[in-house]
């Protein structure tokens, strides 16, 4: 049995996450903006623990975690899923909107990570799972400052997964498709203010015309992706990434494919770049 702490897990996957870890026997802290908005059956849970928390409150951090360990006497896992979107052709996000994503998206998940960390050290074992996304590993149209975001999360836990090894410490970043969640919501989703009609009928805004009729018809279970989630994370070897949906993988392989393209032409002389005297 192990104490997890996850965040942003009033509804969504951060619930399902919540519900996998307890129906394995963990405790599980359910740290939320409004506690009131916990789902009536985790609230009923002896074994959960809802405490406030806005992960772009830094003040509300330490009490938060100080919560949870004095209730549990320590954090297991750490599951940094609090987290929105943002849509938009780069040139119609202003700089408040790009800097409120990140806020929550990449600071929040820094700054909670760094309040739980002195505990993990002193224990010697602990796991960071980050919510990454498929737009984590590729860029997309209409949606690059989240995309930017992701891409941030990969980089930290990666580097993390090395950076904590010595303390016994280990991180994943996780990288679902499109769950049949309210994430595509107004709730969760936000829509660049300005919309510039120079992009209409472009890459952007076909992103931006298909939510409507992609929200609440997403490909991926949320219940199924947050058993896979679970089940990895309780594993002894965390990997480095967890690549969660059949949309995720078919992106990958064109991912990889794009890369091989990139690299074939250009791979001779990006190494002739080299000094002439280097072995």
């Amino acid at each position: 049995m192990a104490t997890w702490f996850v965040t942003g897990a009033s509804r969504g996957i951060g619930a399902e996450i919540a519900r996998a870890a307890l129906a394995r026997g963990n405790d599980v802290v359910v740290a939320v903006r409004n506690p009131e908005r916990v789902p009536d059956d985790l609230k009923k849970s002896a074994r959960v623990y809802a405490v406030p928390l806005d992960v772009t409150d830094n003040n509300s951090i330490p009490a938060a975690v100080d919560a949870a360990v004095e209730r549990f006497g320590g954090i297991d896992v750490l599951v940094n899923n609090a987290g929105r979107g943002l849509l938009g052709a780069l040139e119609e996000v202003t700089d408040a909107e790009a800097r409120s994503l990140f806020d929550l998206n990449v600071f929040g998940l820094i700054n909670v990570t760094r309040a739980v960390l002195p505990g993990m050290r002193k224990q010697g074992a602990g796991k960071l799972v980050h919510l990454g996304s498929r737009s984590g590993f590729e860029g997309e149209p209409g949606v690059s400052l989240y995309s930017a975001s992701k891409f941030a999360v990969a980089g930290i836990s990666e580097a993390l997964s090395v950076e904590l090894a010595p303390f016994g410490i280990q991180s994943m970043v996780v990288e679902p498709g499109v769950f049949r969640t309210d994430f595509l919501d107004s709730s969760s989703l936000s829509v660049a203010a300005h919309r510039m009609t120079e992009y209409d009928g472009t890459p952007a805004h076909v992103t931006l015309d298909w939510i409507d009729e992609a929200n609440h018809a997403q490909l991926g279970d949320p219940v199924k992706g947050a058993a896979l989630i679970v089940e990895a994370a309780s594993a002894a070897k965390l990997p480095t990434h967890l690549y969660v949906g059949r949309d995720t993988l078919e992106r990958l392989d064109v991912k990889y494919q794009q890369v091989q393209a990139d690299l074939a032409p250009w791979r001779e002389k990006s190494a002739a770049t080299a000094h002439d005297d280097a072995a």
